[in-house]
């Protein structure tokens, strides 16, 4: 079994890999930058921004799984400056500074998290993304990709901030929106499966309109609310960051996800 550094490990998506890497039998590091509650696992301290700790996090690790982002969209939802500039300093800085410690440390399989459809989106973050994916692609370590598509978590905290409006004009673009565990599980898949480089892409089991995905989540709260579908053209909706993956299905519906929430509200993931 391995010994795997993961980064961004107490973030939505991170919540749920610890426990399927360590249900996998595999022993689990978390960086973090501040010392966390709990001896489940073990913590090292450490910063992707400076590179600080990370020689320490990385002694006796074979593995890297490397989860950690900065997304202020993903944080508080969508602003005008999102549109125009989002943060380096984890996603292109962070991880230039943690293949460079992940080389020194002779680390045998550097796995990235990226996106669906990076090379499409106009958004800045997905730039800052595509760029530090990059990195990772052109590194002389032994490395994989797995490009997920949005969260459900994402989608509810958009969807979330348009409740006060009577109509939601949405795109009939089509996505598949996927639950953060259907990820994990394939994290925990790819340590031990032996293959490298670009992975088929995941995405959830439903392929909708948009429009579509609020209608459920509409009905889901029981609001009556107006969903006004809005045809765009492909060529906006991946500008947008509306787009299917279909190399690869998770398991869990937007619906039943959105039923768990209702009766048992997940605890918020801490900022990593």
């Amino acid at each position: 079994m391995a010994k795997i550094l993961v980064t961004g490990g107490t973030g939505h998506l991170g919540r749920d890999l610890v426990p399927a890497l360590m249900g996998s039998g595999h022993d689990v590091r978390l960086l973090v930058r501040k010392p966390q509650p709990g001896r489940s696992v073990e913590w090292a301290l450490g910063d992707l921004a400076t590179g600080a700790g990370l020689e320490d996090a990385l002694r006796g690790a074979d593995t890297v799984i490397h989860a950690a982002t900065l997304s202020p969209i993903a944080r508080r939802g969508m602003r005008i400056v999102d549109f125009f500039s989002s943060p380096s300093d984890v996603d292109i800085e962070g991880t230039r500074h943690l293949l460079a410690a992940s080389r020194r440390a002779g680390i045998s399989h550097f796995i990235f998290v990226s996106i669906v459809g990076l090379e499409f989106s106009t958004l800045p973050y997905s730039r800052v993304k595509l760029a530090g994916e990059r990195l990772v692609r052109d590194s002389q370590l032994s490395w994989s990709v797995i490009r997920a598509t949005p969260f459900f978590y994402l989608l509810e905290q958009m969807l979330g901030g348009l409740r006060w409006l009577p109509v939601w004009p949405l795109p009939t673009a089509p996505a598949n929106p996927i639950d953060t565990r259907d990820v994990a599980s394939y994290l925990a898949e790819a340590v031990s499966d032996d293959r490298r480089g670009m992975r088929p892409e995941i995405g959830g089991p439903e392929i909708l309109p948009f429009s579509g995905f609020a209608r459920q989540y509409r009905d889901a709260l029981g609001l009556r609310r107006l969903i006004l579908p809005l045809p765009v053209s492909r060529r906006m909706s991946l500008a947008i960051g509306l787009i299917e993956a279909s190399d690869r299905l998770g398991e869990r519906t937007w619906k039943a996800w959105l039923a768990e929430q209702s009766k048992q509200p997940r605890p918020a993931a801490v900022p990593s």
